[in-house]
């Protein structure tokens, strides 16, 4: 049997926000501009650059705003944040970012420690940035992402059926798009292949990207089954940092270089060059020198046989 795999892949770098935001090193604004910078000059297009929470909750985030209208300067790139309420969607519509991403829990009790509201309290919530959005005639759009898909250190298991209801209610809502998350790593291809492809059924191409934890290995497993299901937008952190501050045990995400390394050598195409992602990660090394970083790729080098050719991406769909 074969499987027929996306063309062209995107690989969306959070980790300026996913993966900062769980680390104990302040990275100064400079810095990340030149992460920034160095990542759309590898051939990135879309990167998530902060979130709007309060400072003093998440004091390595503070200088979202900045980053907004610092990437915003660059041809082309697409630029997101994450919004945990109205007001922080109030702030990413006065930056003009391009997205907004407003998570909900699947898990009750995650969804209560992380957001301090039920998954139906955070579905009002869109609701009310939808209608704020729209009077504002503003552009951003609004993807609504589910966490905790596949289950939950904190409630444990979480059903296919709660995680699909709130994908419904979130379109419902009036949420452009929606994507899920494997916020602690309890996924495995089978699972993910059986709810993508539920979820693709529902939402269509609204169901716009994957997001996993690298917690237990299986990140890049569960990519490869989720493009199973036609799905070609995917979360990723350079060097894999990040985790969820609010979900014990959830560290890792899966890591962008190792991931745009697997597509590459799969003749997906991600219009990123892979030399200069891996150069990158060595200066977030030297930046981050007492973190702990993730990933494979730059500890065995590219193979002999790895073509560095970039292939063109097809164009990004963002709407």
């Amino acid at each position: 049997m074969t499987t027929k795999f996306p063309a062209s892949v995107v690989v969306r770098e959070v980790g300026l926000r996913d993966g900062l935001q769980s680390i104990q090193t302040i990275l100064p604004t400079d810095c990340k501009r030149e992460w920034i910078r160095a990542a759309y000059e590898a051939g990135q297009r879309e990167i998530e650059v902060g979130s709007f929470v309060p400072p003093r909750l998440l004091p390595q985030l503070a200088d979202t705003a900045d980053l907004v209208r610092f990437a915003k300067t660059l041809p082309d790139l697409f630029v997101s944040v994450l919004v945990p309420n109205l007001k922080g969607a109030e702030r990413a519509i006065a930056a003009q970012a391009d997205l907004m991403l407003v998570p909900l829990s699947a898990s009750h009790a995650h969804s209560l420690a992380n957001l301090r509201k039920t998954p139906d309290e955070v579905v009002a919530e869109v609701a009310r940035i939808r209608a704020v959005r729209d009077a504002a005639g503003s552009r951003t759009l609004i993807e609504g992402g589910i966490g905790t898909a596949f289950g939950c250190t904190l409630q444990g298991a979480v059903e296919p059926a709660e995680v699909l209801r709130c994908m419904q209610a979130l379109l419902d809502a009036g949420a452009d798009r929606v994507s899920i998350a494997d916020t602690v790593g309890y996924a495995n291809p089978a699972a993910v292949r059986d709810l993508f492809g539920q979820a693709r059924k529902i939402a269509g191409e609204k169901f716009c990207c994957g997001h996993f934890h690298d917690t237990r290995g299986l990140a890049l497993a569960n990519i490869y089954a989720a493009m199973e299901t036609g799905v070609a937008r995917f979360d990723a952190t350079l060097a894999g940092i990040g985790g969820c501050p609010y979900a014990p045990g959830a560290s890792g995400n899966a890591a962008s270089e190792d991931l745009v390394f697997m597509l590459g050598g799969m003749g997906i195409a991600t219009g990123i060059d892979i030399n200069r992602l891996l150069a990158l990660r060595a200066r977030l090394a030297g930046w981050l020198a007492t973190e702990t970083l993730h990933g494979t790729l730059w500890r065995a080098g590219l193979p002999k046989t790895y073509s560095t050719a970039v292939p063109t991406p097809l164009a990004a769909h963002t709407s």
